[in-house]
């Protein structure tokens, strides 16, 4: 449900993203702790770090299931946020799918979906999305909905602790999509 001025449902050609909703976060935990490849993306997640979504004063994020349309298996979570700053707005996305729903175009719906609103609906001129260096299906997909290469950032995002006990950090790509860019 949703409990900000968000819809709670978003369609596309091939997804339907239904808004994730305070009773959904241990659901959510679950999806995401699931999958082995997400997992390998993504920190590890606690309940508290998910306590935006049942906040409704987080008006600036939003979350929603991917679904592909017509079936109510949830196979990833698509999530926004906005800098609100006027001398610097725009939005973000971040998005993680589980296997079953990979190599299907889901990914690139959703995002496509999700990037049309927060410039056709919310305002936005820009979008940002920030996959690992070395996350080439991912990068695939954002180029489809017309995200371009800005930079890599470097050491930009920590992942799983080393052997040594030491924090591993990875490059992340920076990418941006203005709003006439959008596929």
């Amino acid at each position: 449900m949703a409990t900000d001025h968000h819809p709670a449902t978003l369609r596309g050609e091939l997804v339907e993203l239904v808004r994730v909703g305070p009773d959904d976060v241990p659901a959510l935990l679950e999806l995401w702790a699931s999958s082995p490849d997400v997992l390998s993306r993504w920190p590890v997640w606690k309940h508290d770090d998910l306590a935006w979504i049942t906040d409704a004063a987080e008006a600036d994020r939003s979350g929603w299931w991917i679904t592909a349309a017509g079936d109510p298996q949830r196979l990833g979570f698509i999530q926004h946020y906005e800098e609100t700053d006027p001398e610097y707005r725009h939005g973000g996305i971040d998005i993680f799918l589980v296997e079953a729903g990979q190599g299907r175009g889901l990914g690139t719906d959703a995002v496509r979906t999700l990037a049309r609103y927060l410039v056709h609906e919310v305002g936005h001129h820009r979008l940002i999305i920030d996959p690992a260096v070395d996350n080439e299906r991912a990068i695939r997909c954002y180029e489809k909905v017309g995200f371009r290469r800005v930079g890599v950032m470097r050491e930009y995002e920590r992942g799983p602790v080393g052997e040594d006990g030491t924090a591993v950090f990875h490059d992340g790509l920076l990418m941006d999509l203005l709003a006439r860019e959008l596929t």
